[in-house]
């Protein structure tokens, strides 16, 4: 246990002299008792007859005001607090196939829509960030509690060009890795995050965790599964293994796809369930289909993090306070029903 204010401390000096002033009384009472004893009413008449009770008010009052003192030094202690807490990243395909209107209005708006639902119910002890990846993977938004932030990252989403899946994955591991590093807070300076297109690449020997080890941190990974860039969607999957990371896949689209127009071409793009399903099985985390919006929210709602036990200092002047205050009161309880006076 610790205190805010160790210098009122100093006032448990004063119980000594409390104990000393009353054992002084006591003493006097008793000679009293011994010089007026023959006219019957002294007070080691009624003395014999109270016996210990004579001293058990007092002695509340007094461990009542020692409790008291530790209060106005305002204590602290280590507690297990059960919370919700870890980081969520948001690792959105931003491909030109996330374009198609087999989900209404687009399979992009309907992904924004269900993330913002799902950004909106979260605690600010969760921090999310957001990945955008289409041929190359970059952060757009680190993890964060920042609601408002993370809402006008993922606002700005737009489709972009080819698909890679490994890319997504990588710097969404990148993002998680650098959020510990820096020891992220989860408050923003105000500051925009910063863009790049660079393709971030994971640490080259991951040290893995040992089986069945799971961080706090998830990966919930929204595609239409179609991967057409490398690196390897598996090998990255194996990375995030390997670090504890569980990635949930959803499902964006539907088995039927859609038709796309795009800079001329005619494009069929259609949903791969089964790339998303391994991606999800190697990291122990599951997998979703999403053939509306509806069903988007649905899987967010089953994405809530873990409820945790976290050591947090806190501050206990309350739980003392009331507990010498209740000890004061009982001890003057028992003083006015015995003896009809306080200590």
């Amino acid at each position: 246990m610790s205190f805010t204010w160790p210098a009122m401390l100093l006032l448990l000096l004063l119980i000594p002299l409390g104990v000393g002033r009353y054992v002084m009384l006591h003493q006097r009472r008793r000679r009293l008792a011994a010089n007026y004893g023959s006219l019957g009413l002294a007070p080691e008449a009624s003395g014999r007859q109270l016996g210990l009770r004579r001293h058990i008010p007092p002695a509340l009052f007094l461990v009542g005001l020692t409790i008291l003192m530790l209060a106005l030094a305002r204590p602290q202690t280590v507690v297990s607090l059960p919370r919700i807490e870890g980081t969520v990243i948001l690792a959105f395909d931003v491909s030109g196939s996330m374009a198609a209107d087999d989900l209404k209005p687009t399979r992009m708006e309907a992904a924004k829509a269900a993330a913002r639902d799902f950004v909106q119910r979260q605690p600010r002890s969760v921090l999310i960030g957001v990945v955008a990846f289409s041929d190359s993977g970059f952060s757009v938004q680190a993890p964060t509690n920042d609601q408002e932030a993370i809402l006008a990252t993922i606002n700005r989403l737009t489709p972009e060009r080819g698909t890679s899946l490994g890319n997504g994955i990588l710097a969404s591991l990148n993002t998680i890795a650098a959020s510990n590093e820096q020891g992220v807070s989860g408050e923003t300076d105000g500051e925009p995050p910063h863009l790049s297109n660079l393709t971030p690449m994971p640490t080259p020997t991951p040290t893995p965790v040992p089986e069945g080890t799971y961080t706090p941190a998830v990966i919930v990974l929204l595609s239409d599964g179609e991967n057409t860039v490398s690196p390897d969607p598996l090998a990255a999957a194996q990375a995030a293994a390997d670090r504890g990371v569980r990635i949930y896949t959803v499902g964006i689209g539907s088995a039927a796809g859609a038709t796309l127009h795009i800079n001329g071409f005619i494009i069929h793009s259609q949903l791969d369930e089964a790339m998303l399903q391994q991606i999800s099985l190697l990291t122990n985390g599951a997998y979703y289909s999403a053939e509306n919006e509806q069903d988007l929210r649905t899987i967010y709602e089953n994405l809530d993090p873990q409820l945790v036990m976290k050591p947090e200092k806190m501050e206990v002047t309350s739980i003392f306070a009331g507990a010498g205050i209740l000890i004061l009161l009982i001890g003057g309880a028992f003083s006015l029903l015995w003896f009809s006076r306080l200590p």
